[in-house]
């Protein structure tokens, strides 16, 4: 789930159980399925599948399990996962954004309504909150010694903005740079930990009513507990 703190969601991530790890491999899968099914099982020529086969080592799935992905996925037996995108407001008026890959899109799109209705939000038409949301490339970098130091390699790698706290800093980029400005940084010497298209608000959601971040919550764990579910944005301020 993509939140206020991309580090902080890496972190999340990491610490989760083995039954919630298993559930992070099948979303991972399935991205990949579709990213073989699109540009073919070449990491070298599907710009696409090497960012997602980095995003997977990045969240700990063994190589074993990414090669049989791809070559399930370049099977004639292969799953034809559809992508499917939901906007809508949680409580409060959080914008939310979901992403999923189902085979069933009627499925899917039942649950993520209901998930809606369930903790106080609504489930809306397309275009009614994307237009809050920008896309760009985030990576997520650690092992920063020298703030200056990390500034200026983010700029002479070609990021649009950064970030940086301690050790660790988020480094924005187009979303055409997001693979070059990946390998420029870790040739630095900077410890990747994520490199993933992002949709960044423009502006961030308060909520003070208990009974809301509750709800809120709920609606967030609930769709990530959902297998068909791959990305969950959202411009809900919930930092501590």
């Amino acid at each position: 789930m993509s939140g206020h703190s991309k580090w902080k969601n890496i972190m999340h991530k990491k610490e989760k159980t083995d039954a919630q790890r298993a559930k992070v491999f099948t979303k991972i899968g399935k991205e990949i399925a579709i990213a073989v099914r699109d540009g073919g099982p070449e990491p070298t020529s599907n710009t696409k599948l090497r960012d997602l086969i980095a995003k997977a080592k990045s969240l700990n799935v063994p190589n074993d399990n990414i090669d049989r992905i791809i070559k399930k996925a370049s099977g004639a037996d292969s799953v034809a996962y559809e992508v499917m995108t939901y906007e809508g407001y949680g409580p409060g008026g959080v914008a939310v954004i979901v992403e999923a890959a189902t085979d069933n899109r009627n499925r899917t799109a039942g649950d993520v309504r209901h998930y809606f209705d369930k903790f106080g939000g609504n489930l809306g038409t397309s275009g009614c909150v994307s237009y809050m949301f920008a896309e760009k490339g985030v990576v997520v970098v650690s092992g920063i010694k020298d703030e200056d130091e990390f500034m200026e390699a983010a700029l002479e790698c070609g990021a649009l903005d950064f970030t940086s706290e301690g050790e660790n800093g988020e480094v924005f980029t187009d979303i055409s740079e997001l693979s070059s400005v990946r390998d420029a940084l870790s040739a630095k010497g900077y410890v990747i930990e994520s490199a993933e298209l992002e949709k960044i608000p423009s502006n961030y959601v308060r909520l003070d009513d208990e009974d809301q971040i509750t709800k809120m919550n709920k609606l967030l764990d609930a769709l990530e507990d959902n297998d068909d579910v791959t990305d969950v944005w959202h411009n809900w301020d919930d930092e501590e």
